[in-house]
């Protein structure tokens, strides 16, 4: 692979519930070339989750130790307690591959790899509403109510940056929304070919330009003001 390859890295950040996981997982089943960073966190495993599956499980000093080796693109420590980070090594191996890259990281961690790689196409996925999303987590079975008020309450805190993201993706319809995420990542891809674009490919680029914050942000207000949330012209 040349030297010159430049990966394309895509950061999705979601409140808990906005089915993220789902779009994630069908995203990378649909585009080819395209790996996944698995995050390190010092947090325990939670039911059947595996090592190096949905996270890499490492002991606090560990973790420590990356950081001061600076292997991390990104890190934070979640409420003051586990920490999360992305490593740097994800990056070179898809590089080395010739792929892109998708993270799946909330908004700090995406503000942190803007600074570092502005080039970076970020997308937020919003809930049609609060309503929806309060179904969403108690369908899930998981959480206690007390852990549901707190998600919803982290959830109003992530929205509000919506703003600072380049697509915003309101997952209303599952199979709509995995198109049009499909989309938005093929149609950063397509100026790399240097080529004139195909019938075909206008449309994916149309209709990942549906969803560009420019584009989209008069859908945005309404679902705040369900979260109770400011609109971004009304925040300092």
């Amino acid at each position: 692979m040349s030297s010159t390859f430049r990966p394309i890295v895509y950061i999705i950040s979601a409140p808990s519930g906005s089915g993220k996981s789902t779009l994630v997982n069908e995203l990378l089943k649909l585009v080819p070339d395209l790996d996944f960073s698995i995050s390190y966190t010092t947090r325990a495993p939670r039911g059947s989750e595996q090592n190096g599956k949905e996270y890499h499980f490492v002991s606090r000093e560990e973790f420590e130790q990356m950081v001061r080796d600076d292997e991390f693109l990104e890190h934070a420590s979640l409420y003051g307690r586990d920490y999360y980070g992305t490593a740097r090594r994800f990056l070179r191996e898809a590089e080395q591959k010739g792929h892109d890259l998708l993270l799946d990281i909330d908004v700090q961690g995406a503000a942190q790899i803007k600074q570092k790689l502005p080039d970076a196409v970020s997308i937020f996925v919003l809930p049609p509403d609060r309503k929806t999303l309060e179904w969403r987590l108690r369908k899930r079975g998981e959480d206690s109510d007390e852990v549901i008020e707190r998600r919803l309450d982290a959830a109003r805190r992530e929205i509000e940056n919506y703003d600072k993201y380049d697509y915003i993706l309101i997952n209303d319809d599952l199979e709509e929304s995995i198109e049009s995420l499909q989309a938005i990542v093929l149609s950063r891809r397509l100026p790399r070919a240097l080529q004139p674009l195909s019938p075909e490919d206008k449309k994916i680029v149309e209709r990942g330009d549906l969803h560009r914050l420019a584009n989209i942000r008069h859908r945005v207000g309404p679902i705040l003001s369900s979260f109770g949330a400011p609109p971004a012209s009304a925040r300092p």
